[in-house]
């Protein structure tokens, strides 16, 4: 059983002229599914192809073209709605979202309104101070991408590439549950983490990959836990739609921008209308783009060229079975298994590859000794040089090599950050590179001994001062370890300068 206990956040406060206010968020996410092929085609998913490549007759609604669902689509929502701790509805059915733009070219988006493939679940946001909000999840679906419009080419002509027509995406509706423009960003975060275990997402929202509609709204102090009471949403302030982002930190500038737009109007007497909105990055601020569709505005019906779907409990059972350790349990694990830090389990955890490669570095070694090394040492200098694990020119099993050196004090923590150094530009065995470089620490104590004599004797004054203030004892140490090359044991100077000067 997994044991997570955390605090609640404090929401997000935005002092008004008149009020103090309250921030509410919901979101809908759009995260495209892993898989070689579309939603009801078999042509490519591939990113980055030729325009209009990748387009088979049914994407591109030729007459007489049906669409033929792709079983894989449906197995990667169910393990989605699995790893979320969501219901899996055995009956589900798609139905035609209609609306007209010159990058959907059936006229209609196939979506999932009435009968979701996914019901209820949940997913822990934690925040880095001790944290965490439980935000529910309300449904996931899977819908169509439509293609993209490219305004930028042409001056006078706008052109239309369908290679996205048709990818299957999975729409994970949340609860208004998130209270800050911080918790959203996390939330999206947090999604995207467990979608990459799962292998349902890759989460890259540069490609558009993963990317959000934001809800924002407005409240009173107080006002939001009688809506928590009463599922009241009269209780909340008029939400607006932010369209498509697809950024962190445009996620949190947006909410603050549309927070502040809302309270102005409601301040100066107005009503905030709701509509969809745009963020504008550049200008700071959000503009409208059209007022909000409800669900009658589509014109949903079934879809009737496709049978309800309808699937069987052993097979969610089994994908269940087959479901990789998570986040959350992976970070527990880590912490008992390793008597790791709550901040160092986060690291070690936020990415699949990285828990990967730390489990493999700490097998049958000092797990502390280990974490230190992934994530001061290698995450640092990969990250300064703009790589990630995956491009790590240490490998689990020469990092795990260093590390013996330094438990069985062959080496140094300081020769040890020579010998990782060489390792990384040039590669190698460590323990061979330490043999012929002659990297070993000095342990007989009778070389160390006869250096301290050595400096002892040459500067009476310094061990008088010494004796007075043992303060300055490490002089003594540090002149030891440059006489040695910096090979010398510290365990064993510090002791023999003790030793020798009584301090």
């Amino acid at each position: 059983m997994l044991d997570l206990t955390y605090e609640m956040p404090k929401p997000k406060t935005i002092a008004g002229a008149k009020h103090d206010w309250e921030l509410v968020i919901g979101m809908e996410v759009h995260a495209q599914v892993s898989s070689n092929a579309k939603l009801f085609s078999g042509a490519s998913t591939q990113f980055g192809a030729e325009p209009n490549s990748n387009v088979a007759f049914v994407d591109a609604a030729m007459p007489g073209m049906l669409p033929v669902i792709n079983e894989y689509c449906v197995e990667q929502a169910v393990r989605t709605g699995l790893g979320l701790k969501a219901d899996i509805n055995l009956k589900s059915a798609f139905d035609r979202k209609n609306y007209f733009y010159p990058d959907l070219p059936q006229g209609y988006q196939i979506s999932q309104l009435y009968h979701p493939i996914v019901g209820e679940g949940e997913v822990l946001v934690e925040l880095g101070d001790g944290t965490a909000r439980k935000v529910r999840i309300e449904r996931i679906h899977m819908e169509q991408d439509a293609g993209k419009s490219i305004h930028d080419m042409d001056p006078h002509m706008s052109f239309v590439d369908l290679n996205r027509t048709g990818v299957c995406l999975m729409e994970i509706v949340s609860r208004p549950d998130i209270r800050g423009p911080e918790e959203a960003a996390a939330y999206i975060a947090k999604l995207r983490q467990i979608m990459r275990y799962l292998g349902t997402c890759d989460g890259n929202m540069q490609n558009g990959n993963l990317r959000a509609d934001v809800n924002v709204s407005i409240c009173l102090p107080g006002a939001y836990e009688k809506y928590q009471e009463t599922q009241d949403f009269s209780h909340l302030g008029t939400r607006c739609e932010i369209k498509n982002m697809n950024s962190m930190r445009f996620i949190q500038q947006a909410i603050e921008v549309e927070a502040r737009r809302q309270i102005a109007i409601v301040e100066g007497g107005g009503e905030v209308e709701q509509e969809t909105r745009l963020y504008d990055p550049d200008k700071g601020e959000t503009r409208s783009m059209r007022s909000k569709e409800e669900a009658h505005d589509y014109r949903y019906f079934p879809d009737p060229d496709l049978l309800p779907l309808e699937i069987e409990q052993a097979w969610v059972d089994d994908i269940a079975a087959k479901l990789p350790e998570l986040p959350d349990e992976k970070k527990a694990r880590f912490i008992s298994a390793f008597g790791l830090t709550d901040y160092d389990a986060s690291v070690l955890t936020a990415e699949v590859e990285s828990a990967a490669y730390f489990e493999e570095v700490a097998k049958g070694r000092n797990g502390k000794l280990a974490a230190n090394w992934v994530i001061n040492e290698l995450f640092g200098r990969l990250k300064k040089e703009d790589h990630d694990i995956t491009d790590s020119p240490v490998s689990p099993a020469q990092l795990g090599g260093i590390i013996d050196l330094i438990s069985s004090d062959a080496i140094s923590g300081k020769i040890a950050k020579d010998l990782f150094e060489i390792v990384y530009t040039e590669g190698g065995d460590p323990a061979q590179i330490v043999e012929d470089r002659g990297m070993k620490q000095v342990t007989d104590t009778g070389a160390i001994e006869a250096a301290l004599d050595e400096i002892i004797a040459a500067n009476p004054a310094q061990v008088e001062k010494a004796k007075v203030n043992p303060k300055l004892a490490g002089w003594f140490v540090g002149q030891v370890m440059k006489a040695t090359g910096g090979k010398a044991n510290p365990k064993a100077v510090n002791e023999l300068v003790s030793k020798k000067l009584g301090s």
